[in-house]
């Protein structure tokens, strides 16, 4: 969901989810004190998975090595469970007008199908989590990231009026497959489905089973989101799997992947303590509700976009080979903590260490030098602009 190359996205290549981030914890919520299964659970074990506590869950952070993964899903087709993800259909009188007192989105002229990239937003403008909404007819089907989801429901649900209701759909798995061959494996199986545009979304059936599948995802490749009731994912899989271009990956390859596209991960580029302009992400804010506000935190996000804010989120490129990892902190010529690492870690495609982290807004140009400190280390750095790996969308009328 190839870009122009900047110091963030602008666009709704945010179609988010939750990759694995080198923190078993993934970096927000809390975890209870049992993990659940995905619906998957037994199938990516039976397949080498080795398996991590994230969001909650006992997840697959890998099965053959994350780079091997990684190389695999630039160049054909991964698979990727993202069950552990909210789905919600939200549905009563005026759904778009409600959402709107929630999110900075426009959902009144949301087109039908068409997924948008989104924010919840607390009352100071901070993010508490980032989000995908489509117009289902009169109902809305939001796709909420995993560690957050019971969060999500009750901030829905305290603030939307009476009349609108959030239902959890907890019998639905989610499979994300993404690549360059996605479209070529998926339309061998659900015939039909490589005529969807990028952030475009439909209805489908296989073996007589409702599908939802929207061209988007998480990783700067073309490639779909599957909701399919968890009764029959692992026969879905199977047949996803068996195409040779088709393999499945891990938590550890999602987010190097993302990390790559530059696509922030929630709970560590994001979270209530940023807001969408200082973290690059103001294109989920349309004309009309920049002029109108009436979202939460309105005054404060408006006042940003017009003063620009205390800090901004940035790529980072880093000399030498190790990586440096979230909470190492970026320091400027004088040796002044100027901002901190969110996201860091070696790029397999670029076979370099990458990161990207917020610093105070003067020294967010493209070409400025800081240095990074970690565990009493200096590391020279540039602000670089990204996606760090140039975005492979699949767009309607765009050259393959």
């Amino acid at each position: 969901m190839s870009r122009e190359v900047h110091n963030g996205p602008t666009d709704e290549s945010q179609a988010r989810g939750t990759p694995y981030s080198g923190d078993p914890e993934g970096g927000a919520g809390t975890e209870p004190a049992q993990l659940g299964k995905l619906p998957l659970d037994s199938w990516h074990r039976a397949r080498g998975g080795r398996m991590v506590p994230f969001a909650g869950y006992e997840m697959p952070v890998q099965y053959e090595g994350i780079m091997a993964e990684h190389l695999w899903t630039r160049e054909n087709a991964g698979l990727f469970d993202v069950s552990h993800m909210g789905q919600l259909l939200v549905h009563g009188h005026d759904v778009a007008a409600a959402l709107e007192t929630l999110m900075p989105g426009d959902y009144q002229a949301a087109a039908d199908m068409k997924p948008k990239y989104s924010l919840l937003l607390d009352d100071e403008g901070g993010i508490i989590d980032d989000l995908m909404a489509t117009r289902r007819g009169d109902d809305f089907y939001v796709v909420v990231n995993g560690a957050t989801k019971h969060g999500d429901i009750a901030v829905m649900e305290k603030r939307l009026p009476g009349d609108v209701v959030v239902d959890h759909m907890r019998e639905q798995a989610l499979l994300a497959l993404q690549g360059p061959r996605a479209a070529e494996v998926l339309e061998t199986i659900v015939p039909g489905v490589s005529e969807l545009g990028f952030m475009q979304g439909g209805p489908f059936h296989w073996q007589g089973q409702n599908l939802w599948i929207s061209r988007s995802g998480y990783t700067g490749e073309d490639g779909f989101e599957i909701s399919v009731s968890a009764a029959v994912v692992s026969g879905l899989a199977d047949a996803i799997v068996a195409h040779d271009l088709a393999k499945p990956i891990g938590l550890g390859a999602r987010d190097s992947l993302r990390l790559e596209a530059g696509l922030p991960l929630y709970g560590h580029d994001l979270d209530t303590e940023t807001t969408p302009v200082m973290a690059g992400l103001t294109f989920a804010i349309n004309k009309r509700r920049r002029g109108e506000g009436g979202f939460p935190g309105a005054i404060r996000i408006l006042s940003e976009l017009e003063n620009g804010p205390p800090q901004k989120r940035v790529g980072l490129e880093i000399d030498g080979r190790q990586p440096v990892r979230e909470g190492a902190l970026i320091l400027d010529g004088e040796g002044n903590e100027v901002g901190k690492v969110t996201s860091g870690g070696f790029s397999p495609s670029l076979q370099r260490p990458i990161a990207m982290g917020y610093v105070a807004s003067h020294l967010a140009e493209t070409g400025s030098a800081l240095k990074l400190e970690q565990r009493g280390k200096l590391f020279d750095a540039k602000v670089t602009a990204m996606p760090f790996v140039p975005h492979r969308y699949h767009r309607k009328g765009a050259s393959a």
